[in-house]
């Protein structure tokens, strides 16, 4: 066991964290998933490879001890995320908003996962990454393309329906996500 795990676990017992969860990235291939989840874990920006195979980060996040899954987004990869999803707490769907030819494909990914019946109580935290670009697309562009609206919850706590809302963001410039997952962090 790495001194990183043995400490973790010393924390957990303790009642160090007052909540933890397992989370897990998705989206289309290039979106940020894993951008997402380096800058988190060593909050450093670097260009990664495909993700060829599922990975997890353990993250910690103000008092909130996550295990974060990373399950890649070729169209091959996305088959096996059914696998993780019955024992998530929360996703975190990241779109691509200058990808404009890949949208179609990306919404019925997310729309696939809003209509998952064993999903129905788990929150999704949706991030329109890559604001920082000239041919980005704004959040009344997204929530059109996306089918969002009268489907999001808004950004306060709503106990009363499923959470799902929309962040835009631009994870190289660290904009808009930190809200995002402060708003999901609700539901743990």
């Amino acid at each position: 066991m790495s001194l990183w795990n043995w400490l973790n676990e010393i924390f957990k017992y303790l009642g160090w964290f007052k909540k933890s969860g397992k989370i897990v990235f998705l989206g289309l291939d290039n979106a940020g998933k894993t951008t997402l989840l380096k800058r988190l874990k060593d909050d450093k920006l670097f260009q990664s490879s495909p993700t060829s195979h599922p990975t997890s980060e353990e993250l910690i996040l103000d008092d909130l001890y996550l295990t974060a899954y990373d399950l890649g987004g070729h169209k091959q990869v996305r088959k096996v995320w059914k696998e993780y999803l019955p024992v998530v707490d929360a996703i975190i769907f990241i779109i691509d908003v200058c990808d404009s030819e890949r949208f179609n494909e990306a919404r019925i990914e997310l729309d696939a996962l809003i209509a998952d019946e064993q999903l129905l109580n788990c929150p999704i935290l949706i991030l329109g990454n890559k604001i920082d670009k000239k041919n980005a697309l704004g959040e009344f562009d997204i929530r059109k393309i996306f089918n969002l609206y009268g489907r999001t919850t808004g950004q306060e706590k709503n106990k009363k329906t499923r959470p799902i809302e929309l962040f835009m963001c631009s994870i190289k410039k660290r904009e808009g996500y930190g809200d995002g997952l402060r708003w999901i962090s609700q539901y743990f």
